[in-house]
């Protein structure tokens, strides 16, 4: 039985980030899987739970919720453990298309865009046979800030990265940019570099009811972040934060 599986994406949380495109596509399911993350991080569940009773109208579409497989922490290879974890998650998208017979239209609600800091179509790509993938744009984490803040993401003319926390704090400023975008940060690596000459757009939950912002000399609101941080971690049980850097 051959598979069609659409990835699309659903913005950052808010129902009102979902373009015609992903709506219709949504109502053209045999099957939407939606994953649960554990303790402490229902609200990603409940934000596609909601979605999907807000926009799909079909009576034959299926939703059915899956465990997300977690990282084992006891491999010290980065590489490695993504690379066993999204094995994991490929035998569980198996398991779960199999227990609903003749779904043969299936789609995941992908956070953001699946094209940006997003593994799911190299997921995908660990199914075998080869189900056939449709891509459905969204809008990502990165746009969103932008827009909290009302500012533009790069300079005129000039180029910008976009990176991982992790990246930003093992190895600094990247060569060449005077603009960064930060994703995937575990926690402020921000203040492993010198916060001399730069400005800071920070966000949370973007796009979000939830959201909080804040931007200022880097010197200035760093604290402020880190503390912030916290605090809706500890409130919400999980946080999705962003932040773009730049140098004066």
């Amino acid at each position: 039985m051959s598979i069609q599986l659409t990835l699309i994406g659903i913005g950052t949380g808010n129902p009102e980030h979902l373009t015609l495109q992903a709506i219709r596509k949504m109502n053209e399911q045999d099957l939407i899987m939606v994953p649960r993350k554990g303790a402490g991080k229902d609200d990603l569940a409940d934000l596609r739970r909601e979605i999907c009773a807000e926009v799909v109208t079909n009576a034959q579409t299926r939703i059915v919720e899956f465990d997300l497989p977690v990282r084992d922490p006891k491999i010290q290879d980065y590489r490695q453990r993504v690379d066993d974890w999204h094995d994991a998650i490929a035998a569980v998208w198996r398991d779960t298309i199999a227990a609903c017979p003749n779904a043969t239209r299936v789609a995941l609600l992908v956070w953001g865009d699946p094209s940006l800091y997003d593994s799911t179509l190299r997921i995908a790509a660990r199914l075998s046979p080869a189900p056939q993938v449709t891509v459905i744009p969204g809008i990502t984490s990165l746009q969103a800030l932008t827009a909290a803040h009302a500012t533009v993401l790069n300079e005129i003319g000039a180029p910008f990265i976009v990176t991982t926390g992790r990246r930003l704090r093992d190895e600094g400023w990247p060569v060449g940019v005077d603009t960064v975008a930060v994703m995937l940060d575990a926690g402020s690596a921000f203040e492993a570099i010198d916060p001399a000459g730069l400005h800071i757009w920070w966000g949370a939950y973007v796009g979000m009811k939830e959201q909080i912002i804040i931007e200022g000399p880097l010197a200035e609101v760093a604290g402020q972040i880190t503390e912030t941080r916290a605090r809706a971690r500890a409130d919400h049980g999980w946080i999705m934060d962003i932040y773009l850097l730049r140098k004066a």
